[in-house]
């Protein structure tokens, strides 16, 4: 009867003295075990409440499952793994993991001794850190939340914009479509931004009509945060969520450079991927959004009006990101029947940026997915036109489906080591 007390009062200190831990964000969580008391640990975080927002999936076989099912499958944003084996057989089983890691994951490994220079070593790899059991469940969550919340954590989410070279070129139904594709295929949250206000179309194409959206976070700067944009967020599908727009015409919508800022840092600071719909027009936050974007796609028709705006859309994005990649061209509507069109080839040499994907005139399909307030994958998951836009969706967020020369999140730090080693013999 004592024993019972004094567990329950070392309980009830250890709830009150992690009462202060922070809600996890909407992050793909998976993990590797070797032994059912670690997942036991790992299902109790899971189902914490600072856990809710967070997909958890727990597997066990250690680091040769997870080698096996990441050679075929993304790895997720965050990674558990654990190993029973010695400093050497651990060392070894990152190496093997890091070629199959995608950019941007996060790995902890979960061991049984506590070694120093494991320790180090693992953390010359690139590994985030190293948790020597036994731990509970508050423990995890503090662990994500240095991760992902910690005052020296970069954002979780990955933002993509995309705009089309004039109107009509699809660029929207491109966006939407890419969107849906990162919802289903990495088991990661994501947003959709419809920065159209007054003709946005994201509502209509997830045949969705919300009460509250992205006009209400620009107009209330102020009040945005977590608890905030969860209650204008509208979902559409599993792990997709809409930020729509009013589509109304009732006001003007005159914003000043920074009026989109906030709310895309909020919602990426806690979302693994952002989608920006963005309107065809030019003015200063059109400008400055396209400029922070970690990636920028344009769609173009096979037309001449599409090449002239497209040209100068790449070059007044050149001197705005001099760091980053050239944006992504899509060229939507090809084939069209008797009509006139100019090649991709010559988009190619006027523009100096390869094709990126080329989806074909299909009014059948599109109009199809349209009218039904429906993606094109739900119309038809077989479509290679689906395919295209799974394809796009892992080429832009650097997690690709297929593993044919993937760069592992590691690779980098892998090839600094044996330089590291010198210095610190």
């Amino acid at each position: 009867m004592m024993n019972d007390d004094i567990s329950s009062t070392r309980n009830a200190a250890r709830i009150e003295e992690n009462a202060s831990l922070r809600p996890v964000p909407r992050i793909a969580i998976q993990a590797f075990c070797d032994t059912p008391e670690v997942a036991s640990v790992l299902e109790q975080a899971a189902a914490d409440r600072r856990m809710s927002k967070a997909h958890v999936k727990i597997h066990m076989g250690g680091p040769a499952a997870a080698l096996d099912f990441y050679t075929s499958a993304p790895t997720p944003n965050l990674l558990f793994i654990e190993s029973r084996d010695s400093r050497e057989g651990i060392l070894e089983q990152i190496d093997k993991l890091a070629s199959v890691c995608d950019p941007g994951t996060k790995v902890i490994v979960i061991g049984h001794s506590n070694d120093v220079a494991l320790y180090r070593e693992l953390l010359r790899r690139g590994v985030s850190d190293y948790l020597v059991t036994p731990f509970d469940l508050y423990d995890v969550i503090r662990e994500v939340g240095e991760i992902f919340l910690g005052s020296n954590s970069e954002p979780i989410g990955r933002t993509i914009a995309f705009i089309g070279a004039r109107g009509g070129v699809g660029s929207s139904t491109v966006a939407h479509n890419v969107g849906f594709a990162l919802s289903r295929l990495f088991e990661g949250d994501v947003v959709i931004a419809d920065l159209d206000l007054p003709f946005g179309t994201a509502g209509l194409d997830f045949n969705q009509d919300p009460t509250q959206g992205i006009a209400d976070a620009v107009n209330s700067p102020e009040r945005i945060d977590d608890v905030f944009l969860d209650r204008i967020l509208t979902k559409c599908a599993e792990n997709l969520a809409l930020l729509a727009a009013p589509a109304t015409l009732e006001k003007a919508y005159d914003h000043g450079e920074d009026a989109f800022t906030q709310i895309i840092d909020v919602v990426r600071n806690g979302v693994p991927a952002v989608v920006l719909d963005m309107p065809h027009m030019w003015t200063s936050w059109v400008r400055r959004t396209l400029a922070v974007a970690d990636e920028v796609v344009i769609t173009v028709g096979p037309d001449l009006a599409s090449l002239r705006n497209a040209k100068n859309l790449v070059d007044q994005l050149k001197p705005l990101r001099p760091n980053d990649s050239a944006p992504k061209l899509v060229i939507n509507q090809l084939g069209m029947p008797k009509r006139p069109e100019i090649k991709p080839d010559d988009f190619k040499k006027a523009l100096g940026l390869d094709i990126t994907m080329a989806l074909p005139f299909d009014p059948q399909l599109f109009g199809t997915a349209t009218n039904n307030g429906q993606m094109i994958a739900e119309v038809n998951a077989k479509s290679p036109v689906a395919s295209q836009f799974d394809q796009l969706a892992g080429l832009l967020t650097g997690r690709q489906t297929s593993r044919v020369g993937k760069k592992s999140a590691l690779a980098p730090l892998l090839a600094r080591l044996p330089k590291m080693r010198r210095k610190a013999s």
